[in-house]
């Protein structure tokens, strides 16, 4: 672990104390057990872990650090990621983690309970069912989402979930610049316009990757997002 805390510091400007270095940890012992048993993740190495669960989900304070962080959704979360990670660095923030795969969403569950965080909820849902909630639509800060789907289709999962003035979070690889292109349209239908493109490089890993953000700066139409399996049949 002092390695991330080495590589936390010096590419994102994050101090990791002690006790999130031991929660951290104690969440990679956790992974790595119910890994051997569930297949959640296909990054079993420790080392990989630290640098492509962990620093990558904590590349995201690059976008969210100047912003308000009461309330982040991690839409399709698999095994907590980046959901829980910054749950870890940002205790007072109310994490909600959306995945419909049972085994995954239980294992957050056990982290959430080992961890012993407080102000974490774990929805076993498809998100299309998610943004239609009263309790759920437009009320977050931040919408996040890492390895979903295109971005096309992640924005009908993500701003339904996000108030105006808020903003969502896509984790890219190389295609960020072009998917990001490519969402225009749907963008524009949703309420949302593109910030920037922030580029992040994490160590070892030769693919450069992206955080595509949005800003939310209307509301969404009542008609979206569409039925379960809609958007990524029939991407906007």
């Amino acid at each position: 672990m002092k390695e991330l805390a080495k590589q936390a510091k010096q590419l994102l400007g994050i101090r990791l104390t002690p006790s999130q270095l031991s929660a951290l940890a104690r969440y990679e012992q956790e992974l790595l057990e119910w890994n051997s048993r569930f297949n959640l993740t296909a990054i079993a190495e420790p080392a990989e872990v630290r640098v492509k669960h962990f620093l990558d989900s904590l590349t995201c304070m690059l976008a969210m650090r100047d912003s308000a962080m009461d309330k982040l959704v991690d839409v399709g979360t698999g095994a907590g990621f980046p959901g829980l990670p910054l749950k870890i660095i940002q205790p007072a923030m109310q994490l909600t983690l959306i995945e419909s795969v049972g085994k995954k969403a239980d294992f957050c569950r056990h982290v959430v309970k080992t961890l012993k965080l407080e102000g974490v909820e774990v929805i076993q849902e498809r998100v299309e069912m998610v943004g239609r909630l009263p309790g759920h639509r437009e009320i977050y800060d931040w919408a996040a989402a890492r390895a979903v789907a295109g971005l096309p289709v992640l924005v009908e999962y993500l701003l339904p979930l996000v108030k105006v003035g808020g903003r969502m979070l896509a984790m890219k690889g190389e295609s960020g610049p072009a998917e990001a292109q490519s969402a225009e349209g749907a963008l524009r239908l949703l309420g949302g316009c593109l910030r920037q493109l922030i580029p992040v490089t994490l160590p070892g890993v030769a693919e450069e990757r992206f955080l595509v953000i949005v800003d939310k700066v209307a509301a969404t139409p009542m008609t979206y997002p569409r039925r379960v399996g809609i958007p990524i049949k029939r991407p906007l």
